[in-house]
């Protein structure tokens, strides 16, 4: 029941952390996960990714509270609750982000935490095997625990997608966690062997082999800080509270929804929230749940002329069908998760980098794995990436049992609204490109009626659904900044022998999905845990259009 590095969350950086905490035998680590095991096929096949999503087994349920922009629908909020946390129910989509993401990061005040800085950490987590279909391999790491490659693209409309891009006189590229992110071309996947390579797979599990690793099942109350010190963290196990102490640190690795709540449950958070909860305030952090940050989706489906769409496996049989080449080959439609083609675009002249994502479906189907009724179709998952609108996480209760309050005020800015239709126009623009003529059928989603501004407001109002991507809500900054919660080593600022590292501490949220950037961030906090330089600045320079002030494409 005790160790020098006790990590709370088994998840994308905790199990980062485990591993890299452990790796020279010298510490011993104790890694403190509320969820069980990942075995089974729902989570480790590929394909099978709409339902550990929507199991409670794997999920800690959190919705959201009603959003007052979006007509009070309370919206899904996802974490894992298993090993491996979130990366063992994601859509396994591998993007780095855009190298100016981290420098913006670094010019809001997380020091070090540049692309040329987290360039080398990247490379130290993958292991990319794209190399044979092109792609920046001078970016990319070879050797890593991580992962990486790319699906077989063998249905037609993955190339029609990327294809009408060009016709519509974008940019394309080989490989958007390269040199250039801007274009369409293939999206990279945490999949491996045909399954799924969550950190449980990639850090977790190499990890526990060593010795001086363990795992502790058990649901954490809160952290024990004696005299401004973190020196253990309280547990419930069995029906039994038991301390579990930590000789060295404290590491917070809970999810940007979780940690916060640990925090403020331990007394550090904002004052006067904490003061309305009884909950005796140690370290007065204003920023504790504040800046919580979303990406936001809109799902375009257009009907396919053609039976060649995943709506074929859409049956009883259909799934045993592909269940079973799964089960015995780890082959076949189960070995991806089927986003195979990609795009990231700027919305308008003057926008430097790209800020608007597409993941592109060969099957017209929502997340909770309802199928559009109409049979054969495709659809583009499209939104902004770097909304303005802010949320908070808060407590509900002083008892660690209760969800806490999870408000994202979605669609809180009138250019919100004005994104999202862009996004809409954009779309049927792309899907109306010649590549497409042999596949197009009616449109499904928003429906050729829904053409008005006021029309396409009130179908993002509806259906607009979240693209999972949580941060923010522990922001890293300067220690003399108010509204920082951790600085740049991770350290929780007013507190001793605490660090986070999670992808609560971004200050501000990345282009695409945040998996790897969250591996990134336990990676990188490691280094800082145990004392070591970090690695070797790589400074590089990003592609960015020639074209950017006086155009979109």
């Amino acid at each position: 029941m005790q160790a020098d590095y006790v990590i709370i969350g088994a998840g994308s950086a905790g199990s980062a952390m485990a591993y890299r905490l452990s790796e020279n035998g010298q510490h011993s680590v104790l890694v403190l996960e509320a969820g069980g095991s990942d075995m089974g096929p729902f989570i480790q096949m590929p394909g099978a990714l709409s339902y550990p999503m929507n199991m409670a087994r794997y999920d800690w349920g959190y919705r959201s509270e009603p959003e007052p922009h979006l007509g009070g629908r309370r919206l899904a909020t996802p974490r894992g609750k298993v090993v491996g946390g979130s990366s063992s129910i994601n859509g396994m989509v591998y993007v780095r982000g855009h190298a100016m993401d981290f420098d913006h990061w670094a010019e809001s005040g997380a020091t070090g935490w540049s692309y040329a800085d987290v360039l080398p950490y990247y490379k130290r987590l993958e292991n990319w095997h794209s190399g044979d279909h092109g792609g920046d391999a001078e970016w990319r790491g070879k050797d890593g625990p991580l992962h990486v490659s790319r699906g077989t693209r063998k249905n037609p409309l993955f190339h029609a997608f990327v294809e009408a891009g060009q016709q519509a006189g974008f940019e394309v590229t080989p490989d958007y966690n390269g040199k250039k992110q801007e274009g369409f071309g293939p999206m990279e996947q945490t999949v491996w062997k045909g399954r799924r390579w969550s950190t449980a797979n990639a850090y977790l599990k190499p990890a526990l082999k060593q010795a001086n690793c363990g795992l502790l099942r058990c649901f954490v109350r809160n952290i024990v800080l004696e005299n401004g010190r973190a020196t253990g963290v309280e547990i419930e196990r069995r029906g039994q509270i038991e301390t579990v102490t930590a000789n060295r640190e404290v590491i917070v690795a809970a999810s940007s929804i979780n940690s916060p709540k640990l925090l403020m449950l331990s007394g550090i958070g904002p004052a006067a929230h904490l003061a309305e909860h009884g909950i005796d305030v140690v370290a007065d952090r204003p920023g504790v749940g504040q800046n919580l940050q979303d990406h936001l989706e809109l799902y375009i489906q257009q009907a396919c002329t053609k039976p060649i769409t995943l709506y074929k496996y859409w049956n009883l049989f259909g799934k045993a069908l592909v269940g079973a080449q799964w089960l015995f080959t780890k082959g076949g439609p189960g070995a991806s998760n089927q986003f195979e083609s990609a795009a990231f675009l700027r919305s308008k002249a003057g926008v430097k980098y790209p800020d608007i994502q597409y993941h592109f479906l060969p099957i017209a189907v929502r997340y909770d794995g309802q199928a559009a009724a109409e049979g054969h179709g495709f659809q583009a998952h499209v939104g902004p990436m770097r909304s303005n609108s802010r949320g908070e996480v808060t407590l509900r209760s002083p008892d660690p049992k209760d969800a806490p309050r999870i408000l994202f005020n979605y669609m809180s800015q009138e250019e919100d609204w004005a994104d999202f239709r862009h996004c809409i126009r954009l779309t049927r623009e792309i899907f109306g490109q010649k590549a497409f003529d042999e596949y197009r059928g009616k449109e499904i989603q928003p429906g050729a009626g829904v053409q008005s501004d006021e029309e396409l407001n009130d179908f993002i109002r509806e259906h607009v659904e979240s693209a999972y991507h949580p941060c923010g809500t522990c922001r890293m900054g300067r220690a003399d900044d108010p509204m920082a919660v951790v600085d740049p080593q991770c350290r929780v600022i007013g507190v001793e022998g605490l660090r986070l590292a999670d992808s609560s501490v971004f200050p501000r949220i990345t282009n695409g999905n945040l998996n790897a950037p969250s591996i990134m961030v336990g990676e990188k906090a490691s280094d800082h845990i145990l004392g070591k330089p970090p690695l070797p600045v790589e400074n590089v320079e990003p592609w960015i259009n020639p074209d950017w002030q006086t155009s979109d494409r």
